[in-house]
């Protein structure tokens, strides 16, 4: 996927080829680019709402090559946002050529695009069950490291990803595991992160737990099943 930025020579307003969108997407929402934003140094670009999780942390890391950055370092990306104004593409749903820049609030407002959506497969469970589907549940199958902002790692990718990256940190940092519970505190910092890592989420919560209880409860219930199934 093309990152880089391209030559002031082709600016002008022109007919891009169909593929120019996914040229200009953000490798984390996988949309067409939105205030973008370049870290300097890797010169790979994100929308700036995107990159904002990997600025909080202590220790950031590029989300695409994991390369160290200075949140300080990271600029506005001038350039690709006047190619943003430059490129059409055809719109997913009704195809016709829009712009870039206006790519997003268009399909937001395409029938074409509402339809397609509309036709998606609907959540269905595997096997059946008495049990109401869920909706509107919050995200507790992935999460993002505390330290470096790279995400979509699961439990154990958490806790590999932590040991073997994040060994030697000294920052004290929110556990997002536990802020994901019902019972978590989205503010309390764990001293000794990678020790509360492999004390606490040895195991999956979303096998083993029941949320409507406390978490020292969820806990034991946890350790209990667990162990039942070794």
């Amino acid at each position: 996927m093309f990152r880089s930025f391209v030559s002031g020579n082709r600016h002008q307003h022109q007919a891009a080829p169909e593929s120019v969108e996914a040229q200009y997407s953000c490798p984390i929402c996988l949309e067409v680019y939105q205030r973008p934003v370049c870290i300097n140094g890797c010169a790979h670009t994100f929308c700036g709402e995107c990159l904002q999780p990997c600025l909080q942390v202590p220790s950031p890391l590029c989300p695409l090559c994991r390369m160290p950055f200075d949140p300080k370092k990271v600029e506005k990306a001038s350039s690709v946002e006047k190619q943003l104004s430059s490129y059409k593409s055809p719109c997913r749903g009704c195809s016709k050529k829009v712009t870039l820049a206006k790519m997003r609030s268009h399909i937001s407002s395409c029938s074409k695009v509402q339809e397609q959506m509309a036709n998606c497969p609907k959540f269905v469970p595997v096997v059946p069950t008495s049990q109401p589907i869920p909706s509107n549940i919050p995200n507790r199958s992935t999460f993002v490291c505390p330290y470096c902002g790279a995400r979509n790692l699961d439990q154990q990718e958490l806790v590999k990803h932590s040991m073997e990256n994040h060994r030697n940190d000294p920052n004290k940092v929110v556990c997002p595991i536990c802020s994901a519970m019902p019972w978590g505190d989205p503010s309390y910092k764990s001293a000794n992160f990678l020790q509360h890592l492999l004390h606490r989420h040895k195991f999956s919560y979303d096998t083993f737990v029941d949320y409507s209880i406390d978490e020292e409860a969820a806990l034991q219930a946890a350790l209990a099943l667990s162990l039942s199934e070794n």
